[in-house]
């Protein structure tokens, strides 16, 4: 395992687009950081980079702080597994994953000894003869992922590796890429626009938008905090409002007036203006049969659309006066039409970014 220091890194296309802009980011030595973001923000470009490559404009890439900015991806202490899994159809599993330590010189024996452990840590023992065609689309991202392994580099660089596999196998061998890392502690960076393996995978995940990191935290952090809109309505659902301060209450408590009324904030920080974004999860609305009194945090809907996924309903609400629409969730569905009365407790909104 190695730690990897992405310092003040910037990227310009010869034809000016600046791709990446200003990247600084630490990784830990063991650490599974997500770079998480849209199309064309930026990720795999950074990816690439830190693999050796694509050359970067300016900054410096540390790998166990030592700088690797100009050398080539092979005197990397790196290792890739693609989103087409780039496996070589004439080769067997096995010769698939021997051709790098064997392009590197490694000796015939501990060749042989890095292919069973690889074999046996993607459960693959059966299947070392077979050619990648044989193989069903989970098997071969766990034949690519062992052929990173079996060059025991410090970090495993993974771009969208899953995007081909379907729902549920997608599931499945992210639970087990994850369990194999924190098994044999290898340094990951991966690559998703899924907001769902990002949020199940990392230890830690990197916003990015247009080149440039929105925020870093851990994923519990990231979706119960996000620092602005675009953070909030990228992980997750989220609903966004125009807030204005009304006053400091005591404990931490703000009182704000939104279109839905008035509702009290509970915030460790201080708003970021007197008017502001606020927002609030569709889980964090609870259907109440009728106002508290006084109706402190709740307001009026009625039920707009829904969309029953099993284990919850997706209520689309609309409410007076603008008709404004906001997401809920619930347990039982509803009756299309029907009024509802909503609460969401103080600690369940979280301040953005100032109204500009």
């Amino acid at each position: 395992m190695a730690s990897l220091t992405v310092s003040n890194v910037s990227k310009v296309f010869p034809n000016g687009m600046r791709v990446l802009d200003d990247i600084s980011v630490d990784i830990r030595s063991g650490e599974f950081l997500t770079l998480l973001g849209p199309s064309g923000c930026g990720k795999t470009t950074l990816l690439k980079a830190i693999a050796g490559f694509h050359s970067i404009s300016s900054g410096r890439i540390l790998i166990d702080g030592a700088d690797v900015t100009d050398l080539p991806p092979e005197r990397r202490d790196t290792a890739m597994c693609f989103q087409s899994y780039a496996l070589f159809p004439h080769m067997t599993v096995a010769e698939n994953i021997l051709f790098g330590p064997k392009q590197n010189g490694v000796p015939k024996d501990e060749r042989s000894a890095r292919l069973q452990n690889a074999l046996r840590q993607v459960d693959l023992d059966a299947h070392a003869t077979k050619l990648p065609a044989a193989l069903s689309g989970g098997q071969q991202q766990r034949v690519a992922l062992a052929r990173a392994m079996a060059m025991r580099p410090g970090i495993i660089l993974f771009d969208e590796p899953l995007s081909n596999l379907d729902a549920k196998l997608r599931e499945q061998v992210r639970f087990e890429m994850r369990a194999l890392q924190a098994e044999h502690g290898y340094t990951a960076v991966y690559v998703t626009h899924d907001q769902a393996e990002a949020l199940a995978m990392s230890d830690r995940i990197v916003v990015m938008r247009a080149g440039r990191i929105e925020q870093i935290g851990a994923p519990a952090d990231i979706y119960h905090n996000p620092k602005n809109r675009f953070v909030a309505d990228f992980i997750g659902a989220a609903n966004v409002m125009k807030a204005h301060v009304v006053e400091r209450m005591a404990n931490g408590h703000w009182l704000v007036s939104t279109d839905l009324g008035r509702f009290e904030v509970a915030s460790d920080s201080e708003p970021a203006a007197s008017s502001l974004y606020i927002c609030w999860r569709p889980e964090d609305a609870e259907i109440v049969r009728q106002k508290t009194n006084p109706p402190t945090n709740d307001f009026s809907a009625s039920v707009a659309a829904q969309a029953f996924l099993g284990n919850v309903t997706d209520i689309i609400v609309r409410s007076a006066p603008n008709d404004a629409e906001y997401r809920v969730q619930t347990r039982l569905p509803q009756t299309v039409g029907a009024p509802l009365t909503l609460h969401i407790d103080p600690d369940r909104f979280t301040f953005l970014e100032a109204v500009r």
